[in-house]
């Protein structure tokens, strides 16, 4: 039996980052930005290691976020130490739309009554409403 798919946000909802320094942060990613490195302080939302933990063991989980690549893999490599994330997408999977970045959930080539998405921001999931209500 295939299990339900998961697909969770990034900032915001697992992580909290800024460009200004964060005490005691959990991560300093390095990013380049027109030709500039910037560092990028990343702190853990609480429990968000057990949460992944156990998300991995009941769903197929997926990363979505409206982030850069360049920011967002290696904050997830440094976040995802069980390999729970059996995909990664980023802005460039996301539909702009109304001045949002969306998910479309059917980029995921998954039955959609099989999928549930987390996400900090109800406009992400705009085309998929009923996908964030389980």
């Amino acid at each position: 039996m295939h299990k339900k798919c998961m697909v969770i946000d990034l900032d915001e909802t697992l992580v909290h980052s800024s460009f200004k320094p964060i005490p005691n942060a959990d991560f300093i990613v390095p990013v380049e930005i027109d030709g500039t490195i910037h560092q990028v302080y990343v702190l853990k939302r609480p429990y968000v290691d057990e949460f992944l933990r156990k998300m991995g063991e009941l769903y197929e989980c997926v990363l979505f976020t409206a982030s850069l690549a360049k920011y967002a893999d290696p904050v997830a490599d440094l976040l995802d130490k069980w390999n729970v994330f059996r995909a990664r997408l980023f802005r460039e999977s996301c539909v702009y739309y109304r001045g949002n970045y969306i998910k479309d959930l059917n980029r995921l080539g998954r039955d959609l009554q099989k999928i549930v998405i987390v996400d900090n921001s109800p406009a992400s999931y705009i085309f998929h409403p009923d996908n964030a209500n389980f």
